[in-house]
Order: structure tokens, then C-alpha cells, then sequence
């Protein structure tokens, strides 16, 4: 348990250390040339229908990928660690694989689609780790694949890379999609309310989902338990009170 919180300690601080170096301080560069760039960033966007269609395309590909599916894949690996069955787990293991292939190719179709239809100068926080998180999204799935067999002594270094890389990649990209979406808002004027609280609602049910399966083993294991306790309970009492079997001998 303490080792998992190492761990939960460890990503948090790698993404929130991600964060802080990408997104640019008050203190940044005050020229004239900087002043006028920051200038143009929030300059309204003149939305044309295409425009408008590919950057709800890009949205969806990219909320779709680090926003679901790469989420649902760690939360399928996670399951097998309460499954006994080894045809569950295989099913669980595959449909993990299947689930980050799917969302690496869904980055890279919003990495291409950003890339040729879009203006991208990276001088504004979501840019920049969109960037970085794409060296990522196509980092891990290498690392998934060089998986070590188990009893070999890297294989413990490995998990820990693998495991710590999903879950900073997943809170990263969770964030950047809340950023994306506020910057469309500064930059269209358009209402975002509905699907900041729908993603809401959707991490905060992966996240629940998440904390729960951590807890679901020692649920069980109290329960059985208190189980064994109570059995042990009721043998000391027929021993300590054994049942009188013999018939009363009336004189």
C-alpha cells in the first residue's frame, strides 16, 4: 500500500512539475514584440464552417484519446489485479492494448490535423504541452512493448516507468484538454459550460472508479476476516458448551 502511494505521490508531482514549466509566468518577457504577440493570441476568432469542423474534429480525437480511452485502458489493467480467472485477465490485458493502440492513433490523427490546419506558433500553454504530451502518447506505447518477461530483475524498473508514464500522460492530457477548451472559449466567445461538466462528470467517475479498486481488496479481505473471526467464535463456544446428546435417565 505504501509503495502505491509512492507512486500516486510520484505522478502527481511529475505532472503538476509538467505543467509549471509549460505554462508562461507573469514574470515572461515584457517587449514590445512580445506585448503585440500576446496580443494577437486573444484576438477573437473568425470561425468559418470548416474551421469550425475541424476544430470540433480535433477536439473529439483528442478527448477521445487522452481523455477516455487512454483512462479506460489503465483502469482495465488495474481490474486484473481482483480477477482469479485467467481467461478474464487475458481478455482484460488485450482489451487494455487494444484500447491504447486505438488512442495513439486517435492523437496522432489530432496531432496531423492540428499541424496542417491550424496556426501553430507555441506561444500559448496549450500548444506547448500538446506538444510534449504527443513525444509521450508515442513513447509509451514503446515502452509497453518492451515489456520485460517477469522474474527478470529490470522488469520491476520497467513497471514503474510504464506505470508512472500512463498515469502522467493521462492527468497531462486530461488537463490540457479542460485548458483547450477554455481557450476555444477565449478565442470564440462561445459557451463551453456543457462540456467542461460532462468531462467533469467523466473524471470524476474514472477517478472514483480508480481509487476504488485500490480499496476493494482490503474490503474483502476485512470481510473474510470477520467471517473467520466469527466461525472461530462460534467452534470455541460448542467446545467450551458441548451439546448434552446422552437422554435424560428418569428414575
Amino acid at each position: 500500500m505504501l509503495l502505491f502511494g509512492r507512486k500516486r505521490l510520484l505522478a502527481v508531482l511529475g505532472s503538476c512539475t509538467v505543467l509549471l514549466f509549460l505554462t508562461p509566468t507573469q514574470c515572461a518577457s515584457s517587449s514590445p514584440d512580445s506585448l503585440n504577440q500576446s496580443y494577437k493570441t486573444v484576438q477573437p476568432l473568425e470561425l468559418t464552417p470548416k474551421l469550425s469542423l475541424q476544430l470540433k474534429l480535433h477536439a473529439f480525437l483528442l478527448w477521445s484519446s487522452v481523455g477516455f480511452l487512454m483512462p479506460l485502458g489503465v483502469l482495465l489493467i488495474r481490474i486484473t489485479s481482483n480477477v482469479k480467472s485467467t481467461n478474464s485477465i487475458k481478455i482484460l490485458f488485450y482489451s487494455h492494448v487494444a484500447s491504447q493502440i486505438v488512442a495513439v492513433i486517435l492523437a496522432t490523427a489530432g496531432a496531423v490535423l492540428s499541424i496542417s490546419n491550424f496556426e501553430n506558433a507555441f506561444n500559448n500553454t496549450h500548444q506547448r504541452i500538446g506538444l510534449v504530451l504527443y513525444g509521450f502518447i508515442w513513447l509509451q506505447p514503446l515502452i509497453g512493448f518492451l515489456r520485460p518477461d517477469r522474474g527478470v530483475k529490470f522488469r520491476s524498473v520497467w513497471y514503474l516507468a510504464h506505470w508512472l508514464l500512463g498515469i502522467g500522460i493521462c492527468v497531462v492530457g486530461v488537463a490540457n484538454v479542460y485548458i483547450g477548451i477554455h481557450t476555444y472559449h477565449e478565442r470564440t466567445g462561445r459557451s463551453v459550460r456543457p462540456w467542461t461538466v460532462l468531462l467533469t462528470v467523466e473524471v470524476s467517475a474514472m477517478a472514483f472508479v480508480y481509487l476504488f479498486q485500490d480499496r476493494w481488496n482490503h474490503v474483502v479481505r476485512q470481510q473474510q476476516e470477520a467471517a473467520a473471526l466469527g466461525d472461530d467464535d462460534e467452534q470455541s463456544e460448542e467446545h467450551a458448551y458441548p451439546a448434552n446428546d446422552h437422554k435424560e435417565v428418569v428414575p
